[in-house]
C-alpha cells in the first residue's frame, strides 16, 4: 500500500511541476497520459485487492481466526464462571 502512496505522490509532484513549467500542448498530451495512468493504475490495484479478499486462501483464513477467536472466547467465558 505504501508503494501505491508513493507512487500516487510522485505523479502528483511530477504534475505540480509541469504546471509551472510553460502550458503547451506536450503539456496537456502529458497530463492526459498521467491521467489515465492513475485511473488504470487505480482500476488495476482495486481488482486486484478484490481479487485476494475473495480468494479461498483469504477466505478460509478469515474462517480459521474467527472459529479460534470464538474457541478462545469460550474458554474464558468458562474461567469466569468456574471462578
Amino acid at each position: 500500500m505504501r508503494l501505491y502512496l508513493a507512487v500516487a505522490v510522485l505523479m502528483l509532484a511530477f504534475v505540480a511541476y509541469t504546471e509551472a513549467q510553460d502550458g503547451d500542448q506536450t503539456y496537456t498530451q502529458l497530463k492526459d497520459q498521467i491521467t489515465e495512468f492513475g485511473k488504470t493504475f487505480a482500476e488495476k490495484a482495486k481488482n486486484t485487492f478484490e481479487t485476494i479478499h475473495n480468494s479461498e486462501f483469504a477466505e478460509t483464513t478469515r474462517n480459521w481466526f474467527t472459529s479460534a477467536f470464538d474457541k478462545l472466547k469460550t474458554k474464558f467465558e468458562e474461567i469466569n464462571q468456574n471462578k
